[in-house]
């Protein structure tokens, strides 16, 4: 979580590191182009403030020298994964936006596979795109577990996929330890269930739990990688598209939409629409929670 404090430490800290108007222009265009993140003119100093103890760390000389390797270098995947953890607020933490959770457990899941049901299928795909560090699909999983063991101890197939852009946060959803912010909305049966405290005073998630997730690289961008996340029957993309200017926000969409199954469900953030993004969805109300249906 990037606080304003950081903010003016990592300044500080690296003063002598400054990013040029040209060096501005090119690294956002860069970003953009390969994610569809937005940077506009006024957010210079936040990126120049993000980067600057990152590129004095490695010993770049500057950011020019640091946008080469961006562009030439054979590690720059790896650099590329890294900036996006800079550029990102991985601000999450478990059991986010109860009431969405609640229409999720009790009224879109039985919707769900009652539908699949009907048509003979025992298998239900779930996305949670832009991950972060996890706890958006192990509280997903906790949630199946918990409140519809019935249908998952009954021969059901249930694939929970997380992704994100940037492997470090990845890595930190597979390690699957979290600290007390972290865990701050969790039930205590859930607590007491679902988590282990370890010595170092965090909080580990329980195999069984990890085991249903599936945890993947994924750019919402890259067309030919999501072809993987075809046929999901619920995905949700909450609180990400606000990093977006309106032509990648309907890109992204676009992509999601191709990604679900006739007839499947997009949670997006709570503060977040598709008003003049995409007329594909229909807009279900389940109690007072706006839900997108495919």
């Amino acid at each position: 979580m990037h606080t304003e404090r950081s903010e003016r430490s990592a300044m500080l800290l690296s003063k002598n590191i400054q990013m040029s108007d040209n060096a501005f222009t090119a690294l956002k265009e860069m970003i953009y182009e390969r994610t569809g993140i937005f940077f506009s003119d006024n957010k210079k100093s936040l990126l120049e403030n993000r980067l600057s103890r990152y590129i004095e760390d490695n010993g770049y000389e500057d950011f020019e020298k640091y946008i080469d390797i961006l562009k030439y270098s054979p590690s720059r995947d790896k650099e590329f994964s890294a900036l996006y953890e800079r550029i990102t607020t991985n601000e999450t933490f478990f059991f986010r936006d109860v009431n969405q959770l609640q229409a999720f457990e009790t009224d879109v899941l039985p919707m769900v596979v009652k539908e699949l049901e009907g048509k003979g299928i025992k298998k239900m795909r779930i996305w949670s795109a832009a991950c972060s560090t996890g706890e958006e699909p192990y509280t997903l999983a906790m949630l199946i577990r918990n409140r519809i063991s019935q249908i998952y101890n009954s021969g059901w197939d249930i694939e929970i996929h997380g992704s994100d852009i940037s492997e470090g946060v990845l890595n930190s959803a597979r390690i699957g330890e979290y600290n007390n912010y972290s865990i701050r909305n969790v039930p205590p049966q859930y607590l007491d269930r679902y988590f282990v405290k370890n010595g170092n005073g965090k909080y580990g998630v329980r195999p069984e739990v990890k085991g249903m997730v599936r945890l993947s690289n994924i750019n919402l961008f890259d067309e030919a990688k999501l072809r993987m996340f075809r046929g999901m029957n619920i995905v949700f993309c909450r609180n990400v598209l606000i990093y977006f200017d309106d032509m990648a926000k309907k890109r992204v969409i676009a992509n999601i939409y191709d990604s679900l199954a006739p007839g499947g469900y997009l949670f997006i953030g709570h503060a977040e629409s598709l008003f003049n993004i995409s007329r594909a969805f229909k807009l279900v109300n389940i109690n007072n929670v706006l839900i997108y249906q495919k």
